[in-house]
């Protein structure tokens, strides 16, 4: 009796496919799940590097690749892609039992062969080869595969390897690169372990078994029973793939424990997120009395946290053991326990501050910031403090009598702010942290950890005791886009030994990263272990078209634009509620739902519950994820914004890290795409696109 299994690699591609073609391949597994398979008519293709690759007719236009192992009765759908483009994949890809690990692997054989011949020109003019000091039973110990030993033993440097990555299967890429580092075999195994998908390698391999290598690796092929499951997945394709764990993020989510705090970090769509809601299942799972905080730096990111913990886990006792909550409202609800909480508005706040720098050499901005970033941040509480203290990260030095001024400044902004009866939320965080007591979790789960201030910070710590799986953290410095500047050891956080970094985007396509990333520039982010954090060897899987980028007379005309691309993509067939709007500013934003809206299209605000077209500024786009974005208004005079950047000859430091925060906040709003991108301005580009 035949079983159709669904790669869960396909899952946002078919997400992704016109409603068409989608109800095709529906129809066409159905067949399989209904245990008839007769009329199916898989073609087997001539000249294909794997003999049990197939092909099945979606339309005239579309058709399937499917894995059809020798035996075990399994068809495993891969693929669906216009025919060319289905007939190349077909032929050009080999699947393959790990004889380490035991897990199912593919690599594009086709290409490999493409690229031999030029590796074995510049091995015959090298003098030496990257791997010649190992032999090939170590190569093989570490699941490198006997037919591509030939090949590893002609590269010659790291960049020749390097060059292959994407052709290779990622233990084995992994594995290569290790010993390419001067790791040791025991070393490179140790990071090839890291994508079991359980403690401890099979026992035994066995290299034709492909459909127990499926099985082995569950976070990689779904295995369908019946045609009801069938349809329930293909119903919530991008449901399905935003809770599905990669082998290496199945390692870290689903370690038994760490023995103190752990750190997760990665480029965007990296499946960061994913990890941790992932870790909060395992967590509440093991224990029933468990208490777990998942917490983020804003409301509507701990909102989307929410529905996708719902998705993740249907039981409800696992998941009541569970609060998904924003730092904010966690504290909010402490000092609420011993007096209600005003908040200070920028009605409030701003005029205390113009007033604070009136006759001062230091502008309103200069102070505020010398308030959140050294005196909240470090907890002072007196001048004597402030005067002793350092005040790393700020950009312009401050004497003792420099800083008794700064000092007696603020002073009067926090008395105005006491008489007032308000408070700002880094305020209200410290004063948490004063009313803890004793630690209210068992587990605190840390998402967007870039975006945490120190305040929010130490009272984060002060929720959970100190011990094995206290913290959580999960976070990407290239997505920092508000003013936190933070190093966990300074706070008492230890995550060294316990850190991992995800390379590898599942969301955007490659070309949407080639184009997005040098967006951020070339200075390397400051992560929170206070080390430099890049992004190399950062990379997507998926592949489409590259971004598309339009310049316009003025903004009336950039928003016709807007209107004719949206279009464009409605008569694809693609979802209102895939698509996206970003600008830099509020008022953009308006007209753009305006144009739209005349236009006869539904678009509404990203607050709002109506279904339609989402538009928002970048900074509402954190956390939201769209088929297709359309980014506007990117010109020279809006991004960056002149009142979001801090003058230089005010303060250096500040500025350049303003600048980096505004490229940040455009990366971050291009990276919500998955499939498309459309980026336009009115007359002169922003200085941080592309030439």
């Amino acid at each position: 009796m035949a079983q159709l299994a669904v790669a869960n690699s396909f899952m946002p591609q078919y997400a992704g496919l016109d409603p068409k073609v989608r109800k095709g391949v529906e129809a066409a597994f159905a067949k399989f799940a209904e245990h008839t398979h007769a009329g199916l008519h898989l073609e087997k293709l001539n000249s294909a590097k794997d003999p049990r690759i197939r092909t099945i007719r979606i339309d005239q236009s579309w058709r399937g690749v499917v894995l059809a192992p020798e035996r075990g009765d399994v068809y495993c759908l891969l693929s669906v892609l216009k025919h060319d483009e289905a007939i190349a994949f077909a032929k050009s890809r080999k699947f393959t039992v790990n004889q380490a690990i035991g897990v199912l692997e593919v690599r594009d054989q086709q290409a490999l062969d493409e690229i031999s011949p030029a590796l074995e020109k510049a091995a015959e003019t090298s003098e030496e080869r990257l791997f010649e000091h190992l032999f090939d039973k170590d190569l093989v110990k570490l699941g490198v595969d006997r037919e591509l030993v030939p090949l590893v033993r002609l590269i010659t440097t790291e960049a020749h390897l390097q060059a292959l990555e994407k052709y290779l299967p990622e233990p084995q890429y992994i594995a290569l690169l290790a010993l390419a580092q001067g790791m040791t075999v025991d070393q490179a195994w140790a990071e090839v372990a890291k994508c079991l998908a359980s403690e401890q390698p099979p026992p035994m391999v066995d290299p034709d078994d492909i459909v127990t290598a499926m099985r082995r690796t569950p976070e990689q092929v779904v295995f369908v029973n019946g045609p009801e499951e069938l349809r329930e997945i293909l119903a919530h394709p991008f449901d399905t793939w935003r809770i599905f764990l990669h082998p290496i993020q199945r390692k870290v989510a689903l370690r038994a424990s760490y023995s103190g705090p752990a750190q997760v970090s990665g480029g965007a769509g990296t499946g960061k997120t994913v990890t941790a809601l992932h870790r909060a299942r395992h967590l509440a799972a093991a224990d029933e009395g468990t208490r777990i905080l998942l917490t983020t730096y804003t409301k509507n990111l701990a909102e989307a946290l929410g529905k996708q913990l719902a998705l993740l886990i249907e039981d409800e006792g696992i998941r009541g053991r569970i609060e998904v909550n924003n730092i904010d409202s966690v504290a909010y609800g402490i000092v609420g326990e011993h007096h209600k909480p005003g908040i200070a508005g920028p009605d409030v706040i701003d005029p205390l501050w113009e007033e604070a720098s009136e006759g001062l050499p230091y502008s309103s901005t200069f102070l505020r910031r010398e308030w959140e970033h050294v005196v909240l941040a470090q907890d002072l509480v007196s001048e004597e403090e402030y005067l002793a203290c350092s005040r790393t990260g700020r950009g312009v030095p401050l004497g003792r009598a420099q800083r008794s001024v700064v000092w007696k400044a603020i002073a009067t902004v926090v008395e105005g702010l006491r008489e007032a009866g308000r408070s700002t939320f880094p305020q209200m965080a410290n004063e948490a942290a004063e009313l803890v007591g004793k630690p209210r979790y068992d587990h605190v789960i840390i998402d967007e950890a870039q975006d945490i201030h120190p305040t929010q910070w130490r009272l984060l710590r002060r929720l959970v005791a100190s011990g094995p799986d206290d913290l959580f953290i999960v976070g990407d410095p290239h997505q920092r886009i508000y003013d936190s500047h933070v190093s966990l050891g300074a706070l008492g956080i230890n995550v060294r030994g316990r850190s991992a970094k995800l390379k590898l985007n599942y969301r955007t396509t490659q070309e949407i990263l080639s184009w997005s990333v040098p967006l951020l520039g070339i200075v390397p982010a400051q992560g929170l272990d206070d080390s430099a954090d890049t992004l190399d060897g950062y990379r997507s899987p998926i592949h489409g078209r590259r971004p598309v980028v339009r310049v316009y007379e003025d903004l009336d005309a950039e928003l016709d634009g807007l209107v004719e691309q949206v279009r464009r993509w409605l008569d694809d067939g693609v979802e209102p509620s895939s698509i996206g709007v970003a600008a830099r500013y509020n008022y953009v934003v308006k007209k753009a739902v305006d144009r739209l809206k005349d236009a006869g299209i539904k678009a509404y605000q990203v607050n709002s519950k109506s279904p339609g077209i989402k538009v928002g500024t970048m900074h509402r786009m954190k956390g939201l994820e769209f088929r297709c974005v359309a980014v506007v208004g990117v010109d020279e005079n809006s991004v960056p914004s002149s009142s979001a950047v801090t003058a230089e000859e005010e303060d250096p430091k500040a500025h350049a890290q303003d600048l980096q925060k505004e490229r940040c906040l455009l990366f971050v709003a291009c990276t919500r795409a998955r499939d498309h991108l459309y980026v336009s301005y009115a007359q002169e580009p922003s200085s941080f696109l592309p030439a």
